[in-house]
């Protein structure tokens, strides 16, 4: 790893845990627009395993310092799978942005609802309640981490790979 990608990715960690207390309560889960919009500017700016990355530390912060749940693991480092995945196969913001949307907002849900729900939380949860708060949270996060990237790039702090 480059030390400048090492340097992003911690002020990546930081903004997603300085912006924890903005969350969207849903039953006993906390969803965050903000951490979407980081795994929308990780997987572009750095690449799916940067992104998983962060998202994995973010959440390990905010459960530490109480301001998360367990359900951030899987709806956080699944969108930000899919969402570097996806620019990486594609080169396009916008299908990173559909990535984490379908990560987080559906598969990630979905591993709530279905594994860590039952199993580590020892609570059922209704998995189209996940979904569709999931789905809200990440539809408008990744719509800010795409005007991010927008303005990343207007002011050449980012600028994506020359086709």
């Amino acid at each position: 790893m480059k030390t400048r990608d090492i340097a992003r990715a911690a002020i990546l960690v930081a903004v997603a845990v300085a912006l924890s207390p903005f969350f969207i309560p849903v039953g006993i889960s906390k969803c965050y627009p903000a951490q979407h919009m980081i795994n929308v500017v990780a997987a572009v700016v750095l690449g799916p395993g940067h992104a998983v990355m962060i998202a994995f530390l973010a959440a390990l912060i905010r459960n530490l310092a109480g301001l998360g749940t367990l359900l951030a693991f899987p709806g956080g480092m699944i969108g930000a799978l899919l969402a570097g995945l996806a620019y990486r196969f594609f080169k396009n913001t916008w299908a990173a942005g559909l990535g984490e949307v379908l990560g987080s907002g559906v598969l990630g849900a979905l591993a709530s609802a279905w594994l860590v729900g039952p199993v580590l939380l020892e609570k059922s949860m209704a998995a189209g309640a996940l979904v569709a708060a999931f789905s809200l949270s990440s539809v408008g996060g990744a719509i800010v981490g795409l005007l991010a990237l927008k303005f990343l790039r207007k002011v050449n702090l980012w600028q994506p790979p020359s086709e």
